[in-house]
């Protein structure tokens, strides 16, 4: 990879707000963390485009709540095309996270995602998408 360098002028509040991200996301130099944002704008750019994406699906709830596992499922078979893998893990005691890994148009992705997350009992969901070249 070819890298070109240039110079960038910034407040300094916007200075110190890179900074603390810098810092917050554990990255090597601002460079890095500059890279990262124009690539997270790129693939959410993509996401508006319904571009082709990859992502997971993470849903946390209470383990002892079949009828959530239940509605997931069925949500999941009525998108089967999308759905590329499922995986649970107890994460203790009460609680239990699944994680869909799932891949096509970003709407869809998305559709999918608030029909999971919007399932009575979930105590937390997120989608998270990236490329998919």
């Amino acid at each position: 990879m070819s890298v070109s360098r240039f110079g960038v002028s910034l407040d300094e509040k916007l200075l110190k707000a890179l900074d603390d991200y810098v810092a917050d996301n554990a990255f090597a130099n601002r460079s890095q963390a500059i890279r990262h944002l124009i690539e997270k704008n790129m693939v959410e750019e993509k996401w508006k485009c319904d571009n082709i994406v990859a992502g997971a699906i993470v849903l946390v709830y209470e383990h002892d709540k079949k009828e959530i596992l239940k509605k997931s499922s069925d949500i999941q078979f009525s998108y089967k095309s999308f759905v590329l893998s499922v995986q649970g893990f107890y994460l203790n005691d009460q609680n239990y996270m699944e994680v869909i890994a799932v891949k096509g148009p970003s709407k869809k992705l998305t559709e999918i995602s608030e029909k999971l997350i919007s399932i009575k009992g979930i105590q937390h969901g997120k989608l998270v998408m990236s490329k998919a070249k």
